[in-house]
């Protein structure tokens, strides 16, 4: 990040393809559209983008109330799923030449193209437009260049008729991309997939994440890509198995599979001796066993562990089991903060935000806390280890 005398310099320069400037926060879709271009630094300076809320075009003081609410507002554009991947930026207030102004630092990315609501914003110069297919083509290319995380690493032993093309077309690419670019969409599909990160390199290797989302049998290359699923007759593991089932498939198949077993499995229990009404209280809430399970899925080592995804049903409780243990800003003491989050597969993150298995970022385990406690379920118990977290629902009593 910069240093306030940098900062300083930036605010008393002219816009650039590093600088914006906007008046006020009553338009967040172009500071989306411009967080979004900082992060893809088009031109490739490798340098910090900068963009002052509360100051003129003209250089000159707005005198906007830079409030903990505007702040807060702000810093929830990075968590609140509408560009993807998630930027790395940071938003603080600040008195700049003697003005008061909220300055929002954006890193570029090391993974571009970043896409806001499924349009690839750039920045040349002063402006800012919408990328066309040659300037995705160089972003593409400049990401091959880094080293990549986890779930971009290509699977070389595979190859695009590995993957579901027609999937592609017909859901992914759809809800990806804004209608208007596709249909001026002049790119071939493996041009279309390096886009989307589903492939890479000269040959056009499938990635793990394009194995996740697209592969007609991933598991076939990430061994522990699925989901177990077992429910006891009983509270031990040695007591007998009523159900069991190995989930396989693309992640929109696992999901939706999985939602229909989680609620296939509750109970609902009808009270009608306490109440002046019948009611029905389930066992559990749905709701908080898939925000549970699709954070173990989106979560999980893919990398070092062979082993699925598991979700254990007992009488008594329910048990959520992912390999890998807290990742990045992520601790043992902090682990379920709210506000604290990190992902080892943000492109994994982005695929189920996109098929719409995730609403907001960061927000899971707040959310089935809140659902739990609503239905009179005690709160979840976490265990968390170096190399796994379980997470145990007890049910309603």
């Amino acid at each position: 990040m910069l240093t306030d005398q940098q900062l300083e310099e930036l605010y008393s320069d002219l816009e650039s393809d590093r600088v914006e400037r906007k008046e006020s926060a009553a338009d967040m879709q172009r500071i989306r559209q411009a967080i979004c271009a900082l992060s893809n630094d088009m031109v490739g300076h490798g340098q910090t983008g900068v963009i002052f809320v509360g100051v003129q075009d003209d250089g000159s003081c707005a005198g906007l109330d830079i409030t903990d609410q505007l702040l807060l507002n702000l810093t929830a554009i990075r968590s609140n799923g509408q560009i993807l991947p998630m930027p790395v930026m940071s938003v603080e207030k600040k008195t700049l030449s003697g003005c008061e102004v909220a300055v929002i630092q954006v890193e570029p990315s090391y993974y571009p193209p970043i896409r806001f609501n499924g349009r690839t914003w750039i920045r040349v110069g002063p402006r800012r437009d919408t990328a066309t297919a040659e300037e995705e083509r160089r972003l593409n290319e400049r990401r091959a260049a880094h080293n990549l995380p986890w779930d971009l690493q290509p699977i070389n032993v595979a190859n695009i008729t590995d993957l579901d093309i027609d999937f592609f077309h017909r859901t992914y690419l759809p809800s990806a991309i804004a209608t208007e670019v596709l249909e001026q969409n002049g790119r071939t599909v493996e041009q279309q997939l390096a886009s989307l990160r589903f492939v890479i390199g000269p040959d056009d290797s499938p990635t793990i994440v394009g194995l996740l989302a697209l592969g007609k049998s991933p598991a076939d290359y990430i061994p522990g890509g699925y989901v177990q699923f077992v429910r006891f007759d009983g509270t031990e593991l040695t007591d007998d198995i009523i159900d069991q089932k190995d989930i396989h498939g693309p992640l929109s198949q696992i999901l939706s599979e999985l939602d229909g077993i989680l609620n296939a499995n509750i109970r609902i229990g009808t009270n009608i001796v306490e109440q002046a009404k019948e009611v029905r209280t389930p066992d559990y809430p749905v709701a908080a066993l898939q925000q549970l399970a699709r954070n173990a899925i989106m979560h999980r080592d893919y990398q070092t562990s062979n082993a699925p995804t598991r979700v254990y049903w007992f009488k008594d409780r329910i048990e959520i089991q992912n390999p890998g243990g807290p990742y990045g800003q992520v601790t043992v003491e902090n682990f379920g903060q709210p506000g604290i989050t990190d992902y080892r597969n943000p492109n994994v993150a982005e695929v189920m935000k996109t098929l719409g298995f995730v609403q907001r970022f960061g927000v899971g385990i707040s959310v089935a806390k809140q659902q739990l406690a609503d239905n009179g379920n005690p709160e979840p118990e976490f265990e968390i280890q170096p190399n796994h977290i379980l997470v145990t629902v007890r049910s309603y009593s």
